[in-house]
C-alpha cells in the first residue's frame, strides 16, 4: 500500500533535520566526494610557534564539550593546526599529513580549501616547522568572526560577543613572557577579558610538540592538557599546566636524585613543592627518593606530614620494599614510619 505523508509528518521531518543541522551536523564533503559530518566548534584559539625553541602548539577555548579532540593537532617537526567553526576535523590530520609531505602551511590549507565545497562555513590556522602561518576565516563564519596573522602564530575566533576578541589576544600574545604554553595562555585569558564566546565557555585545551622530533611520536609531545566541561575551562587550564610543570620538576628532581645530584635534585623538589603545596604525591615520592638515598631525616620529614594528612600512604609506603622502589629493608622501614 502506497504511503502518503501528510503535511505535518513533513513538518515534523524538516524541522528535526533543520534541529539537527543547528545543535549538532553539517553535511561536508571529503577529498574523495564522501559525505562525512562536520561539528559546530564555535570558539578562539591560537596556534604558535616558538621562535627561540621551534616547538609548535594549540591553545583553545569553546562552548562545546570536549573541544580538545576537536580542534587541536600538531606533529613534532612538521605543524600545528587549529579546525574550528562548523569544523571539519579532517583539516587537522590531513594538514599534517600534507604539511609533513614538505608543503607549507599556505599550499597545505590552499589544498584542503579547494576540496572543501563548504570552505565558506570554517575557520582553520595552520603553522608550518619554518613557522609558516596560513588562516581562512570563511564568509559564513558567524559573528563577531575574524583573524589575526603575526609573525609565527595566528589568532582565530568566532561567535565572538565583541570584535575585539582577535586584537586582545594578539596583543596579549605578542606581549606576553615565558614559554610557548604561558603566551597561549595568556591569549585565551585575553579573550575571555574582551567578551569570548558569546554563549559563555565550556572546554578548552592545549598541545605544544617539539620543533624537532627526537624519537617516538609521543614522546615529543611536550603538553596535551583538556579540559572536558568546565564553568571555568580556561582558569582550570592554567591551573594544570601549572601542576604540569610541578610534575615535569618532580621528574628532574628524581633524574638528579639518580645522578647523585643532591643539590640539583632539592632546587628541583623545591620547585614542584612551590607550584603544587598539596600535592600528597609529590611530597611522597620526593621523601622516597631522599630515603634511597640515605637522607632519612630529611625524608621522614616529608613523609609524616604525608602520612598525618592521609593514613593510606603510610600503608602504601609498607607495600614499596617489595617492588624495588623502595631500596631499604621493610624492617628498616617499619622503625622510620612507627617511630614517634
Amino acid at each position: 500500500m502506497k504511503r502518503e505523508f501528510s503535511g505535518w509528518v513533513l513538518f515534523v521531518l524538516f524541522s528535526s533535520l533543520a534541529i539537527c543541522c543547528s545543535a549538532g551536523e553539517v553535511l561536508g564533503s571529503n577529498a574523495g566526494g564522501e559525505i562525512v559530518p562536520s561539528r559546530p566548534v564555535h570558539t578562539y584559539s591560537i596556534v604558535a610557534r616558538d621562535p627561540v625553541t621551534g616547538d609548535m602548539g594549540v591553545a583553545v577555548q569553546s562552548h562545546w564539550f570536549s573541544v580538545g579532540p576537536i580542534v587541536p593537532w600538531a606533529r613534532a617537526g612538521v605543524g600545528a593546526v587549529a579546525t574550528q567553526s562548523l569544523v571539519l576535523v579532517s583539516y587537522g590530520p590531513r594538514g599534517l599529513e600534507l604539511m609533513g609531505e614538505g608543503f607549507t602551511a599556505s599550499e597545505a590549507l590552499s589544498t584542503l580549501l579547494e576540496e572543501d565545497a563548504h570552505a565558506s562555513v570554517r575557520q582553520v590556522a595552520m603553522v608550518d616547522s619554518g613557522g609558516r602561518v596560513a588562516v581562512h576565516t570563511g564568509d559564513s563564519c558567524i559573528a563577531y568572526a575574524s583573524h589575526y596573522v603575526g609573525r609565527g602564530y595566528s589568532v582565530q575566533a568566532n561567535m565572538m560577543l565583541t570584535d575585539m576578541v582577535v586584537p586582545a589576544m594578539a596583543e596579549a600574545y605578542e606581549h606576553a613572557s615565558g614559554d610557548l604554553a604561558d603566551r597561549m595562555l595568556v591569549a585565551l585569558q585575553a579573550a575571555e577579558v574582551a567578551g569570548g564566546d558569546i554563549r559563555g565557555r565550556q572546554s578548552a585545551a592545549i598541545l605544544i610538540v617539539r620543533g624537532v622530533p627526537t624519537g617516538p611520536p609521543w614522546s615529543d609531545v611536550i603538553m596535551e592538557l583538556r579540559i572536558e566541561d568546565h564553568p571555568e575551562p580556561v582558569k582550570e587550564l592554567v591551573r594544570l599546566v601549572k601542576m604540569h610543570r610541578a610534575y615535569e620538576y618532580e621528574n628532574l628532581g628524581d633524574e638528579a636524585m639518580a645522578e647523585g645530584n643532591m643539590e640539583k635534585a632539592m632546587e628541583a623538589y623545591g620547585k614542584a613543592a612551590t607550584l603544587a603545596p598539596d600535592n600528597l604525591e609529590l611530597i611522597f615520592w620526593q621523601g622516597v627518593s631522599l630515603l634511597n638515598t640515605g637522607h632519612e631525616k630529611d625524608a621522614m620529614k616529608l613523609l609524616e606530614d604525608v602520612f598525618n594528612r592521609d593514613p593510606n600512604w603510610r600503608e602504601l609506603m609498607r607495600r614499596l620494599p617489595a617492588t624495588g622502589l623502595l631500596t631499604i629493608s621493610s624492617e628498616r622501614l617499619e622503625k622510620l614510619i612507627t617511630a614517634e
